[in-house]
């Protein structure tokens, strides 16, 4: 039987996208913009910040090879907030849900140690979780099982009895390799039907 639940935060309880920032700072040049974070500040230049790197020493390399976006890459460390469009109401409602039961709940999160205090002052429904495990504070990234490892050993989890969210196909993939059961998130209204599903809510009237 189920009895603990692990969130994602980004894309799943949080709605993440550098473009809510970066359309303003391309003034919605949509083109330039989709070729900054495609070929500049690419998906895997981030994976390096959530995974440990300083945003100073990050910055400053992508800043010696491209130095005339110089002032959109500052713009990533400087303006974080604006990345983060709020939340996903229909996935906190069942966090909410969930919390009036007997799970467990705690998250794992790829997110930069330098970034995230901010994230936890913006979101109150962050302090319904147990636990936190974020990935910039062990030098570690999801899919990575060593992340796992930390949640599973820090939090004394039993992964054959947690479900483990994720809107991350590989994350989910790895989570699932270690014993959870994977759950790949893709809106609210999936997510509950797999809860219900899972035996973690009730049937919907």
């Amino acid at each position: 039987m189920l009895d603990t639940v692990v969130f994602d935060l980004g894309g799943v309880l949080i709605e993440w996208d550098p473009r809510h920032l970066y359309r303003d700072v391309f003034a919605g040049d949509e083109e330039t913009m989709e070729w900054f974070l495609t070929e500049v500040a690419t998906a895997e230049w981030n994976h390096s910040m959530d995974a440990g790197r300083p945003f100073a020493e990050a910055s400053a390399e992508l800043i010696a090879a491209h130095p005339e976006y110089a002032p959109h890459i500052q713009a990533w460390g400087e303006r974080q907030d604006e990345m983060l469009a709020g939340p996903i109401a229909g996935t906190v409602a069942l966090l909410d849900e969930l919390r009036t039961t007997d799970v467990r709940l705690l998250a794992l999160t790829n997110w930069s140690a330098e970034n995230f205090p901010a994230a936890v002052e913006r979101f109150d429904f962050l302090s319904w979780f147990e636990g936190i495990v974020v990935s910039g504070e062990h030098g570690l990234a999801k899919p990575d099982p060593a992340l796992f490892h930390v949640l599973l050993d820090t939090h004394l989890v039993a992964p054959e009895r947690t479900a483990f969210i994720d809107d991350r196909a590989d994350n989910v993939a790895a989570a699932s390799a270690l014993g959870m059961t994977g759950v790949r998130f893709t809106s609210p209204e999936n997510l509950a039907d797999d809860l219900v599903r899972l035996g973690l809510l009730p049937p919907r009237p």
